[in-house]
């Protein structure tokens, strides 16, 4: 069965394919843009709406059976009572880049005189196949600090550093990022299941 990711973010793709080792199609080479409203009150319910949405529009235009994965993440930042959560990628409103998100969320520390608070990633993976749905989550937990640092990454990595690193997620390199991140955690669940999927 082939293997489709369900997201349109490249950063996200790329991790996916570095550390699944895995031939994995963007959903868009087969089916072109479609959007998708995360309309869920949590990661799990939007990695699963993803998944089935695309798995669905697959099913209807394809004779094949599909895979498909779908993630949905982002950082909970304790000082601003869990914010951006599940708003994460949308934090300074739909369409917002990285760097825009990043001086909200730099703003909204600032208004309560911090430079610092303690936060983690969540990554919730969903598989969604004509077996049924798995979902697994991963999470690192660590700072974020109101002073960016390294070019590596994408969302908010420049502002976070893990509990026990000196440098923020956009210091490491690739290969130290895919082995302790959020979104590398909950892979190393997602592979096996992945791997029984298609033995059938």
């Amino acid at each position: 069965m082939k293997i489709v990711l369900a997201t349109s973010n490249k950063g996200k793709l790329r991790e996916f394919k570095e550390m699944c080792r895995a031939d994995i199609l963007p959903y868009q080479e087969l089916l072109g843009d479609i959007e998708i409203e995360e309309t869920e009150d949590s990661f799990k319910g939007n990695a699963i709406l993803k998944a089935q949405a695309i798995y669905d529009k697959l099913l209807e235009q394809y004779n094949e059976k599909y895979i498909v994965v779908a993630d949905d993440s982002g950082l909970v930042v304790e000082a601003l009572g869990g914010e951006p959560g599940i708003y994460s990628a949308r934090y300074a409103g739909e369409g917002a880049s990285d760097e825009t998100n990043m001086d909200k969320l730099i703003d909204n520390l600032a208004q309560k005189s911090l430079t610092s608070s303690k936060a983690h990633y969540t990554c919730a993976i969903a598989v969604v196949s004509c077996y049924g749905v798995y979902c697994v989550h991963g999470w690192i937990y660590g700072t974020v600090n109101t002073l960016p640092k390294g070019n590596q990454g994408f969302g908010y990595d420049p502002l976070f550093t893990p509990d026990g690193y000196y440098q923020t997620m956009a210091q490491m390199s690739r290969e130290l990022k895919s082995t302790i991140s959020h979104r590398a955690r909950a892979l190393k669940l997602t592979k096996p299941i992945i791997e029984m999927l298609q033995r059938y």
